[in-house]
């Protein structure tokens, strides 16, 4: 995080608690506004019920009408405001001549204030004024005789201070309950922002946003199609080169948010998500192009949450394979014949220091004769020079290894129609070669023949070895993949075997017997190139 930046706790808290706030004093406003209302509202019906009490009150109506002391309404209105808790009752006849008064010496004296008039001609209402006893709040109402004639009023009076102490009274509690909120509020923040960084990790926003871009760029930018799905198996990740290699097959539509199922429908990440297990370099044909696929779940918490598919186009797989095929086979080939060529000249040295010049020199014809023969029947017999040179890197390999290894090869075998046949077969003959001379490795008659025959589009390979054989319980399993009697992490060159010839169309017959040595014949179809016209 940068110096100064304010982290996202702090932001959260911050943000919560502005919200909080707000919230809570516009609400605080809107509460006291309408309690300020409402306190008023009663204390001006508190008023009036008290002024309309006096006013029907016989004892009041008799003295006016000049029928009771009038003495006995002072008497009669203290009673009242003491009971009432009111500010003062006054009772006045139509002059505005007091009857009643809190204070006595103001009986028989005229009413101040000046808001009297209206409820002298028969209104009842309530005013705001200032008298004797300070500002007020006034209830008017007129009083009448039995026959509905006025014959005076009555004044009731509370104190604006009442008043305003009730208002305060009432906001109290809104403001208690407005801190109380906002220290929840705060809190709550709190332990939000906390929660949220947990979740995030420890990480701040701007460390989260650098993490992003640094993987989309990663991602974006290495040479292997990437696609990946959620639990829902909704297409979460597609990068450039799997984008590129989605057209090349034909798939032009934007695949981000579709189900993996309906625009992929044999990708398996669907499955993979399920049995949580990692798939790895599987073929799978899309629409036409071969690609290798690494299918690994996405695991949090010990539950597959996803599914990521990593894969690149089979061609330029097997175009690497056969550049690092080649390139092996020639250092073999190199190794094994500077090998025999020192033997060679161990010999040659050895004619010179005895002076055996004519054996020297039918020794000298023979090798070159031999050599010559050999380089010329293979580039004869087999067209494809990469499948070619494998063939005689294997046979100075053997020859190194102390080997006796024939090849036959009845017709001539033609350029493949593609290189996809060349490294299928490489894969095959390589692997019946070296699991042969392997066989043979503490065999007395170590002989291994290999034999290529063509004709009608049909392709056999036959490889026998005069090995330790084979029991039939043996031959079922050698071609499972792990499977082998040699040792841990070996047990797959059979098995790819086995697929390469999958993939050609064809079939592999094993005949083997314990100590008859072992005959591997696989029948694969081979499609010849069209000679240009």
């Amino acid at each position: 995080m940068k110096k100064g930046k304010l982290s996202l706790q702090a932001i959260i808290i911050i943000f919560v608690c502005i919200v909080v706030a707000l919230s809570l004093g516009i609400t605080d406003l809107l509460i006291s506004k309408s309690i300020t209302s409402s306190v008023e509202e009663t204390q001006k019906e508190k008023a009036l019920n008290v002024a309309r009490t006096m006013a029907v009150s016989p004892l009041v109506i008799r003295s006016l009408e000049g029928k009771e002391n009038q003495a006995d309404v002072q008497t009669f209105a203290n009673q009242i405001n003491d009971k009432t808790n009111v500010n003062f009752v006054v009772v006045m006849d139509m002059s505005g001549i007091r009857l009643s008064h809190p204070e006595s010496n103001k009986v028989g004296k005229h009413f101040l204030g000046g808001d009297e008039g209206p409820v002298l001609k028969g209104k009842e209402y309530v005013s705001i004024s200032k008298g004797t006893l300070g500002k007020s709040m006034r209830a008017f109402t007129p009083i009448k005789d039995s026959e509905d004639k006025q014959i005076g009023a009555v004044a009731v009076g509370i104190s604006l201070k009442s008043v305003t102490e009730a208002v305060d009274k009432g906001r109290m509690g809104i403001v208690l309950g407005t801190l109380i909120g906002l220290l929840i509020g705060i809190i709550g923040a709190v332990v939000l922002a906390r929660y949220i960084k947990k979740t995030l990790l420890g990480l701040e926003p701007s460390v989260i946003a650098k993490l992003l871009e640094e993987r989309s760029s990663m991602l974006q930018s290495v040479r292997e199609g990437i696609i990946a799905i959620d639990q829902e198996g909704k297409i979460t990740l597609v990068n450039k080169a799997a984008s590129k290699l989605f057209k090349r097959a034909g798939l032009e539509e934007e695949p981000l948010g579709m189900n993996i199922e309906d625009y992929l429908p044999e990708t398996r990440l669907t499955r993979i998500i399920k049995s949580g297990e990692t798939e790895v370099d599987q073929e799978q044909n899309l629409q036409g192009v071969t690609i290798l696929v690494n299918r690994v779940p996405v695991v949090v918490g010990n539950q597959a949450v996803g599914a990521i598919a990593t894969f690149r186009d089979k061609t330029e797989v097997q175009h690497l394979a056969e550049q690092l095929t080649g390139v092996r086979n020639y250092a073999d080939a190199l190794r094994a014949q500077a090998h025999e060529f020192m033997n060679k000249l161990h010999v040659i040295l050895g004619l010179v220091r005895t002076e055996q010049y004519d054996t020297l020199a039918d020794y000298v014809n023979e090798t070159v004769n031999h050599r010559e023969t050999e380089m010329s029947f293979v580039t004869k017999k087999v067209q494809d020079p990469v499948l070619a040179g494998f063939l005689i890197g294997k046979l100075s390999f053997a020859r190194e290894s102390g080997v006796s290894f024939s090849f036959d090869c009845a017709n001539m075998l033609p350029k493949p129609a593609n290189s996809e046949i060349t490294h299928e077969l490489i894969t095959i003959i390589g692997n019946l070669l070296d699991n042969a001379i392997e066989a043979i490795a503490n065999s007395i008659n170590k002989k291994v023949h290999l034999k290529l025959d063509y004709a009608e589009d049909i392709l056999t390979i036959e490889v026998k070895d005069t090995g330790m054989g084979m029991t039939h319980s043996l031959q079922n399993k050698i071609l499972d993949k792990g499977f082998s009697t040699k040792g841990n992490n070996r047990g797959f060159g059979l098995y790819l075997l086995a697929q390469a010839i999958e993939r050609l169309e064809g079939e592999l017959i094993i005949s083997s017997k314990p100590g008859k040595g072992t005959s591997f014949a696989a029948y694969v179809s081979y499609q010849e190139e069209e000679e240009e016209n």
